[in-house]
């Protein structure tokens, strides 16, 4: 009994002390993320109040995101396209090491409306694979498989600039794309925690994710688990950047907090916050600002895309 109570104690004294660094890196990281937003919304603040794509506060969003990514040594690309008579971009980073011919992609749209700077939609995605692509980057060890990172221009106008780039990527290409991970709204003030339902086990709308989605699914589910929470799927219903991929057979899943649809009572009781009201009462208005940003769901999320960064960066699927 002796010895059994002390090799309990020992392991105890492995585990909690990574749990508690995992929770710290991610609380660490979740700030960093909210930096990054004010950044966002101050630019918006200084060019009409708006990030919209084609305008000059999407350009200098843009060149913000693209200074942080070359200075910690990502290999960066910018892409023009037109969109509603107009040319505007997308921002591409990637990993300078990895297999170049398994790649996993972590997306999410830089613009917003131009009623409001779009601080929950979408600089909360954008703001937090930023931070996972510089998380890892300090880490300082070479993945396994490349990781690119993708911030769309003109999602707002119809997912342009995501449909631009699988449009113009040769064919030879799409095989490369090992998965591809997108995030819009993961902050949302009255949050759900929802992971595209990648097997279809819902039974909701569209069928399941190409074959790998289900154990996107997955993963994300567990990390948010781990972080406290339940996970509930979410169509693929193509509302998002993630679209033009499943198109084209590329696996896909992602983590949403919820738009302007409605809490259910059941959802509030999982979950907290109010039954009845929307996930996202400021959804495409001016008050989409740094206080429409729910720190805990934002914390709990950027967990969940950090470790599925780290997760893929040496295997996909998940062992």
């Amino acid at each position: 009994m002796l010895v059994t109570a002390a090799a309990l104690a020992a392991a105890a004294a492995l585990v909690l002390p990574t749990a508690a660094v995992a929770d710290n890196s991610a609380r660490a990281g979740a700030m960093a993320v909210q930096d990054h937003l004010q950044e966002l919304q101050d630019i918006a603040g200084a060019n009409g109040g708006n990030r919209a794509s084609g305008t000059p506060g999407y350009q200098a969003c843009l060149d913000y995101i693209k200074g942080k990514l070359d200075e910690a040594g990502f290999v960066t690309t910018v892409q023009e396209f037109d969109s509603l008579g107009g040319p505007t971009y997308n921002l591409i980073a990637e990993t300078p090491g990895g297999d170049a011919n398994k790649v996993v992609m972590f997306g999410a749209h830089l613009d917003s409306v131009g009623e409001g700077p779009g601080i929950n939609d979408n600089g909360t995605g954008a703001a937090a694979i930023l931070q996972a692509a510089l998380d890892h980057a300090a880490g300082g060890e070479t993945p396994t498989n490349k990781l690119r990172f993708a911030f769309w221009g003109a999602e707002e106008e119809g997912l342009v600039g995501s449909t631009h780039y699988v449009e113009t990527l040769p064919e030879t290409e799409h095989g490369k794309i090992a998965a591809y991970l997108n995030f819009d709204m993961v902050g949302s003030p009255n949050a759900g925690y929802f992971t595209y339902d990648g097997d279809d086990s819902d039974g909701v709308g569209a069928g399941p994710g190409p074959e790998g989605s289900a154990q996107i699914e997955e993963l994300l589910n567990d990390s948010l688990g781990a972080a406290g929470t339940p996970a509930e799927g979410t169509d693929f219903d193509g509302r998002s950047d993630y679209g033009p991929f499943i198109e084209v057979g590329i696996p896909a899943g992602g983590t949403f907090t919820g738009a302007e649809e409605t809490k259910s009572p059941e959802q509030a009781e999982k979950w907290g916050g109010q039954a009845g009201q929307a996930f996202d009462a400021c959804y495409h208005q001016a008050c989409d600002t740094v206080e429409n940003v729910d720190a805990q769901a934002l914390e709990r999320n950027f967990a969940a895309i950090a470790n599925a960064v780290k997760t893929y960066a040496a295997q996909f699927p998940q062992p």
